[in-house]
């Protein structure tokens, strides 16, 4: 504890002098002295100084305990994700701010607060907390400058940043001093890697994440890791494991009720069955998250749009048309340009082959390429343009746009 600072603050708030503070224990310098943290005092002149501003030396000695208790409960229930936990501690902490600056947790506790903030979603106070920590960074000790670094890395995750946030993460795995390589620090490697469509590395830092989790028994956290593994053996095309993943899923969600993250599970599934080529399941699926979500639900116009392709897919051309129709007042409404253009080339492939074709070669592949973050949309595209080429006898057409798979 900074008693020194601590004896200024309170001397200051009661209005007394430095004169009357000191009268009978000490000199004015000397107390200047320690106000300033330039002479260290002993106890007993601490002591009475303390007792003087009507403060006790063991009762401030027990709230700094309480704080160090109460920052590791916080960081534990962001770790284990207990969302309607995680306030009642953080509103603990606050009732002590007005000690924590005299306290050595000073700068620990701006980091948890950070980390608190990104685990509420409070992104704007998120950016606030940043900028105050990166004045203060000197200060830091190596763990402390490890939990900014990572938190940055969480910051520019949440705002889509994926190869940024993946150039921290990098840095921070390599580096042999790392203090941060536990089962969170996993997680976010493993999603940012599956942002980036790397569904390798994704798979390699999910696997390490989810045995971490199981051996401190996440169990919220062994979900959302196993929802991440399904998505990307899924990419991998290692279609056994994804369909283990999302039918461990499927009980556990059920059994525990947890509907924010069903409609999600029934969509990836529904993605994995399409993969597989069994549409008519695939639409089984997609339609359950569907009827979970709400019209405002922000997967909602994503699911909408794959019942559409399998519609398309399967020749119910009607059925088709009306869900495009839909998507594209949507993602018109929503400024989503993805969607809009994706519902605009099958509604048009649904009148002339040969006008989709063209808006698809001049407005959704170059929007697709300038993204750059729709791999597996641009592959499926040229493979189609490609094989449209193909069947019109433009053979060099065909040809360059196979040359662009990856």
């Amino acid at each position: 504890m900074e008693f020194g600072a601590l004896i200024k603050f309170y001397r200051t708030q009661r209005g007394i002098t430095q004169a009357e503070l000191a009268r009978g224990i000490c000199s004015v310098p000397h107390l200047s002295k320690i106000e300033n943290n330039s002479k260290e005092a002993n106890e007993e002149t601490v002591s009475l100084l303390l007792e003087r501003l009507e403060i006790s030396l063991e009762e401030m000695e027990e709230k700094e305990g309480t704080i160090q208790l109460l920052l590791k409960q916080l960081a534990e229930k962001i770790n284990y994700y207990l969302k309607d936990k995680v306030d009642e501690t953080f509103q603990k902490l606050q009732e002590m701010e007005h000690i924590i600056p005299f306290s050595k947790f000073i700068y620990l506790y701006e980091l948890i607060k950070y980390r608190y903030l990104l685990f509420k979603g409070f992104y704007t106070e998120a950016e606030s907390q940043k900028d105050l920590l990166f004045k203060q960074r000197k200060n830091f000790s190596q763990h402390e400058e490890y939990l900014f670094l990572y938190s940055n890395a969480v910051l520019l995750t949440m705002k889509g940043q994926y190869r940024a946030a993946d150039e921290i993460l990098d840095a921070m795995y390599d580096d042999p001093s790392n203090e941060t390589a536990r089962a969170e620090f996993y997680y976010y490697r493993a999603f940012v890697k599956s942002a980036l469509e790397q569904s390798g590395h994704a798979i390699h830092f999910g696997k390490l994440a989810l045995q971490l989790y199981m051996n401190e028994h996440n169990f919220f956290r062994i979900l959302h890791t196993l929802m991440l593994l399904g998505i990307n053996y899924t990419s991998a095309n290692i279609y056994e494991e994804a369909e283990e993943c999302f039918d461990h899923l499927i009980r556990s969600e059920e059994l525990l009720k947890q509907e924010k993250l069903l409609p999600q599970i029934y969509h990836n599934m529904g993605y994995l069955q399409n993969k597989k080529k069994n549409p008519k399941e695939a639409l089984i699926y997609y339609e359950k998250s569907l009827a979970l979500q709400s019209i405002n639900h922000p997967h909602y116009l994503v699911t909408l749009y794959s019942i559409a392709e399998i519609q398309y897919a399967l020749q119910e051309k009607s059925k088709a048309k009306e869900y495009f129709q839909v998507v594209a007042s949507l993602a018109k409404d929503r400024r989503n340009k993805k969607y809009r253009l994706l519902a605009e080339f099958y509604l048009f492939h649904l009148v002339s082959s040969n006008k989709a074709f063209k808006y698809l070669e001049t407005k959704v592949i170059p929007y697709l390429e300038d993204t750059n973050e729709h791999l597996n949309d641009l592959n499926r595209f040229y493979k189609m343009i490609s094989d449209f080429y193909s069947q019109q006898g433009l053979y060099l057409e065909s040809v360059n746009y196979l040359n662009k798979i990856t």
